[in-house]
């Protein structure tokens, strides 16, 4: 069990995990996500982790296949500009490491945006915490709980 797992049963949310034999040579964590679990690659989902210039975190869910608009994010979260964080950092806040980082039971709650076009779906896929375990959950659901809001970026 992870920290997201555990959330979702907490609040009695319906979802699915998904797993496959991660291979650590394997550096596109999502991308290998679509390939071994054939997935459309539109459903599934990266959780990013972004910095602002205040070095505050903010949370970016965002289709594997596309990138994140820093620009455009930035504007949507209110702040002068983002960039990724540090890969220590994010792994102290959320308590995942790079490549199993969940949107979901993160050790610090952070703002976050989902990418609008997961709203198009009935389920999308994120990560459960841990490299090669997916969730599939209701969008709708994920914004929710993750008090997170649907965003062009």
């Amino acid at each position: 069990m992870t920290p997201a797992i555990n959330l979702l049963k907490k609040k009695g949310i319906s979802f699915d995990v998904l797993s496959y034999q991660h291979d650590p040579s394997h550096q596109q964590f999502g991308l290998e996500a679509v390939e071994k679990l054939n997935l459309p690659p539109e459903q599934v989902f990266k959780t990013l982790v972004l910095e602002d210039t205040e070095h505050q975190l903010l949370v970016a869910i965002v289709p594997v296949s596309q990138q994140v608009n820093l620009k455009m994010l930035a504007k949507a979260a209110k702040v002068k500009k983002v960039q990724m964080a540090p890969q220590q950092k994010v792994e102290n806040t959320t308590g995942y490491i790079l490549g199993g980082v969940s949107p979901l039971g993160q050790k610090k709650r952070l703002m976050t945006f989902v990418h609008q076009s997961a709203s198009d779906f009935k389920k999308i896929y994120v990560s459960a915490g841990k490299r090669g375990l997916e969730i599939s959950i209701d969008p709708v659901d994920l914004c929710t709980l993750l008090n997170a809001k649907f965003t062009i970026f």
